[in-house]
């Protein structure tokens, strides 16, 4: 069977078990997992996996391998990836809200920029804060800021939770060193200053894109403010009317945010200019960098964030059994956010495994007159099929190559690599880990998270295109 047709039957088969049949998320796209891989010949397995740049012997495994075992695999693939990030951001999350931690950071951010300016504040910082950092660890740090904020305005619940993603999500995919952008500069030769800069030049422009849209989708739909696993409206409430004394001090409450930012932020500058090439530094220089290596790991920096946020809330408690079911609260609400995010991975992988982003190089041809607008919707259509950013964006690098070197263009390739960056975020769905993230941690529906999240990356991606092609005419840098 065509991968086209079976990408377009595993899609169909998740909408009509979560909207008709209004099936668990995690059994609905598990379900959906095992009928495409089900309709998912051999070859096609095979051809993934070769393409991917496994050898022979190991693609031939991959496709002679049990149905359940590739997905089981799938799944673990992605809980490897997600699942200890999302459980120590639910523990900083909760122990910033429950602590009021995340009240006082609230409460000297409006005394610095203004309750008009609070949206524009959290647009720019989420910005800054994903350039260096992923975007899905960003939201773990800025959704109890955005509750903590929204409970003095709930109107503005939209607005605030769409801002911090038009921001993050941009960053994301636009400025080194996140995968990404760093793959195809790497691929394309492109030198990995000019990739920051224009990055965070079109970033930035899409990003305000973005907050037009969330102003616009604020007026709108109501978004209520909803009770989540981690904690209620009511004692948000309590927080928010908590006196100044009652909060702990505002260095002890950024703490948790600031310092897995600064060791995330170190590692991933270091390997970027370093190069791992230890060459000429001191003993101690060496050890420095070894040890940044360590703490500057994702996993690890969360964890040293999630040891002093645990402390923040035991300082404000000191009650081990309130405590503890706080924490174990947290734990809970994180366990099915994973299971429902690993089910989404494990339904993507599936989908990749069709080898349908090779599939859609036939429609390509040699499109060379429209190399840009080609590239963003190859890579938009892979990105919706499959679920992953990151996956879209090398395997459209891979297809456009072809199409020939940088002198190739009529204009820098810099810019051919910000399109592929702005297709990679067009429409995000139930296939995308992130919107489960972003839905069950925000207390959205569905439809809301396609309102609120997917149409709003949709918006940025598009304007990324414009912006792009109007440029590559006027200052093509060539």
């Amino acid at each position: 069977m065509d991968p086209i047709i079976i990408v377009l039957l595993g899609i169909g088969l998740v909408l009509f078990c979560i909207i008709a049949l209004r099936l668990n998320a995690v059994v609905a796209l598990l379900f959906a997992a095992i009928v495409t891989s089900l309709l998912t010949a051999k070859e096609h397995i095979y051809n993934y996996a070769t393409n991917k740049g496994l050898s022979p012997e190991k693609a031939e495994a991959l496709a002679s391998q049990a149905l359940g075992e590739r997905i089981a695999e799938a799944f673990g693939s992605t809980a490897g990836k997600i699942s200890i990030l999302i459980a120590l951001g639910s523990i900083i999350g909760v122990a910033l809200m429950r602590s009021g931690g995340a009240e006082r950071i609230i409460r000297s951010l409006l005394n610095l920029v203004g309750k008009k300016n609070a949206s524009l504040a959290f647009l720019t910082g989420s910005f800054t804060l994903a350039i260096p950092v992923f975007f899905d660890t960003v939201f773990y740090l800025m959704i109890p800021l955005v509750k903590s904020m929204s409970i003095r305005n709930p109107r503005k619940y939209s607005l605030y939770l769409m801002v911090v993603i038009a921001g993050g999500v941009m960053a994301h995919s636009l400025v080194p060193p996140t995968p990404g952008p760093l793959f195809v500069a790497k691929e394309m030769g492109i030198d990995m200053g000019l990739m920051m800069v224009v990055g965070i030049i079109f970033g930035l422009f899409t990003s305000f894109a973005g907050f037009l849209y969330a102003l616009w989708a604020n007026r709108r739909w109501d978004l209520p403010m909803r009770d989540t696993p981690d904690i209620s409206i009511e004692e948000l409430k309590e927080i928010a009317d908590k006196k100044q004394e009652d909060l702990p001090s505002l260095w002890l409450s950024l703490l948790p945010i600031v310092l897995p930012i600064l060791l995330i932020t170190g590692k991933s500058f270091l390997e970027m200019f370093l190069d791992s090439k230890l060459d000429g530094l001191s003993p101690f220089q060496v050890q420095l960098v070894q040890l940044l290596n360590i703490v500057g790991d994702s996993n690890i920096a969360l964890f040293i964030a999630a040891l002093i946020a645990m402390y923040l809330l035991w300082s404000r408690l000191k009650n081990v059994e309130q405590f503890n079911q706080q924490i174990q609260e947290s734990l809970m609400s994180a366990g099915m956010i994973i299971l429902i995010t690993c089910a989404g991975g494990a339904f993507g992988q599936m989908l990749q495994q069709t080898n349908i982003g090779m599939r859609l190089t036939d429609f390509t041809g040699n499109a060379q007159s429209a190399i840009l607008p080609l590239a963003f919707f190859l890579t938009a259509v892979i990105r919706t099929a499959q679920g992953s950013a990151t996956v879209a964006m090398v395997t459209t690098i891979g297809i456009v190559n072809g199409f020939g070197g940088e002198h190739a263009y009529s204009f820098h390739p810099v810019y051919l690599a910000i399109v592929i960056g702005c297709g990679s975020k067009i429409f995000p769905w139930m296939n995308d880990s992130g919107f489960w993230i972003i839905s069950k941690m925000s207390g959205m529906t569905n439809k809301e998270s396609i309102q609120h999240f997917s149409y709003l990356l949709t918006v940025m991606g598009f304007a990324g295109l414009i912006s792009v092609m109007i440029l590559a005419r006027l200052f093509p840098m060539v």
